[in-house]
């Protein structure tokens, strides 16, 4: 069971942190109650639960393992989560790829890289203990990259009252000479939120498979939702059922706001994702199948769109004129923000046809039919990308 305390954090990042009851924050009126937690039993975690939703980090390794409404169990980014014995940094859930998407060069995985980068395999450090601010919770964490040589700060907010959260990464280069570099959100689903009925959306446009030979591995392109398999027939990338080919798919975004979303009618239950192009001008899915049943489904999006070490990355340049790095010059610091929501479906939900920003409101339409209907979350600005 998760535990949610209003104490400092035990030193020892892999026990149980000690509880005290919240007493002092039942007394000021501040409940629901914020803090450090563990989840699962075991790994400590920084925890923010609003009225309507919670949301959690854990420290070994960073990883957005639960975000779920406080009227359910049902997590979305229920993947790959650790066992109660598993102590371990590793990526799991919602992860952060840092300072790479995939595999590094055979030189630097034989000096110690690993693969999607560090971020997630290193201990993160709270700066500022979970707290209430106007509207909304919050809390900040950071993390050294050593091999990088780069480090990682991270702000979190959760409105208080809806399932909405933001999160800002800055990331400093902090060496005295410039290097190329890339950030990736790994959001993954998994059941038993996953399932064949499953339908993801996002505004990605042209995109292409990886795996594709150089020089050119964007062709053969195609639009979403379409991509085509090993045997050039083309799939329907909204869904997944017992075949996770292709595996890897990238699109570019055409728009100056980019989203995915994951909905499951039969659950009554939709996560979704939302940024600024110009911060992650690429989303990228992946599938795997087990047993014939969808296992998981990877909701990416990032500064990269092709799944190779630097020296390939660099050697390609560009793609449909998008970047394939970032660049991060000594001593420079870059920020990036992006918001995660839930939102309950009817069981008729078709998916979603578009998510724009009105004011300080959410708002998403839903696809098909005559009169399409629309639903919105009033997050306030703070709360959005």
């Amino acid at each position: 069971m998760n535990s949610t305390v209003c104490g400092p954090i035990s030193r020892n990042l892999f026990r149980r942190p000690l509880t005290r009851p919240c007493w002092t924050l039942l007394l000021l009126g501040l409940l629901p109650c914020i803090g450090f937690g563990a989840t699962p039993p075991g790994r400590a975690s920084v925890v923010l639960e609003g009225a309507t939703a919670r949301l959690v980090v854990d420290l070994a390794g960073g990883s957005i393992g639960e975000f779920r409404l406080n009227e359910s169990a049902l997590n979305p980014l229920n993947w790959g989560t650790p066992g109660p014995a598993e102590q371990g940094s590793r990526g799991f859930g919602h992860f952060l790829c840092l300072d790479r998407w995939g595999p590094p060069s055979a030189a630097e995985g034989a000096r110690g890289m690993p693969y999607h980068g560090e971020a997630a395999q290193v201990v993160w450090r709270t700066e500022e203990e979970p707290h209430r601010q106007a509207g909304y919770l919050a809390a900040q964490m950071q993390a050294q990259l050593p091999l990088a040589g780069v480090s990682i700060r991270r702000r979190l907010r959760l409105s208080a009252t809806v399932a909405m959260g933001r999160v800002q990464e800055d990331v400093t280069n902090e060496r005295a000479l410039g290097r190329v570099y890339n950030s990736v959100q790994h959001p993954t689903i998994g059941p038993p939120f996953l399932d064949a009925t499953t339908v993801v959306d996002c505004n990605g446009r042209r995109g292409f498979a990886q795996g594709n030979p150089l020089p050119h591995p964007e062709e053969p392109s195609f639009f979403w939702p379409a991509a085509l398999d090993r045997d050039r027939r083309s799939v329907n990338l909204r869904h997944l059922t017992d075949t996770p080919d292709p595996n890897v798919v990238s699109y570019v975004i055409d728009e100056p706001l980019g989203w995915v979303t994951a909905a499951t009618p039969a659950r009554g239950l939709l996560i979704g994702y939302v940024w600024k192009t110009s911060d992650y001008p690429w989303v990228s899915l992946w599938r795997d199948v087990q047993g014939g049943q969808p296992a998981a489904r990877g909701l990416e999006f990032g500064t990269t769109g092709l799944h190779q070490p630097f020296p390939i990355l660099t050697q390609v340049g560009r793609i449909w004129d998008r970047p394939l790095v970032a660049y991060l010059d000594a001593g420079e610091t870059q920020t990036r923000t992006y918001s995660v929501f839930l939102l309950k479906i009817p069981a008729d939900f078709a998916g979603v046809e578009r998510i724009s920003i009105s004011g300080s409101r959410l708002v998403l339409r839903e696809r098909g039919g005559t009169t399409p209907r629309e639903f919105s979350l009033e997050a306030g600005e703070e709360l959005l990308p």
